[in-house]
């Protein structure tokens, strides 16, 4: 992958990110930035004693990026991935069944190419064959989604991370 890809990438998965994070918060749910990046920096500061792929490393690479609070009160963890088609990438399987195994996560995958571009994932995460078990993030019972703001965030997927090549379906 080249350093455009790449960085198109990355920009997208953040966008992502904002886009869940907007779309709970405006629904009515609590939502706390957790993650990886959000304690980069003071994972930085121990850089030299820190190794990323000792079994510690391994789960603190896998935190999830939020913390929301359930309609029951209870805290969940939740991971968002940015997947434009909608299909998961080589190396996911590996993230995933780290994030499951440390976290037990939920996992929001956003996609630009087929409604619904919302979608969530509980552990397993995926089925016979390799193929992605999910539901519409409207039908996630363990939060408050608004019908209303959901549809106005899945017109934000449509007007910034639709891909030029595909029309959406």
């Amino acid at each position: 992958m080249d350093k455009n890809n790449f960085a198109e990438g990355m920009l997208k998965g953040r966008m992502a990110e904002t886009l869940v994070d907007e779309l709970l918060r405006k629904s009515g749910n609590t939502v706390y930035r957790f993650g990886y990046e959000a304690i980069m920096q003071n994972l930085a500061q121990i850089k030299r004693n820190f190794d990323a792929h000792s079994d510690v490393g391994e789960k603190i690479r896998a935190i999830p990026d939020f913390i929301v609070i359930g309609v029951n009160g209870e805290p969940i963890f939740l991971e968002v991935k940015y997947r434009w088609n909608g299909q998961l990438h080589d190396h996911d399987m590996e993230r995933l069944k780290k994030i499951g195994e440390f976290w037990s996560a939920k996992i929001i995958f956003v996609n630009s190419l087929k409604k619904p571009f919302f979608r969530i994932s509980s552990p397993p995460y995926v089925g016979a064959g390799g193929k992605l078990l999910y539901k519409s993030l409207l039908n996630e019972t363990a939060w408050k989604i608004d019908p209303a703001v959901y549809e106005k965030f899945e017109a934000l997927v449509t007007k910034y991370l639709s891909s030029t090549l595909f029309p959406v379906q």
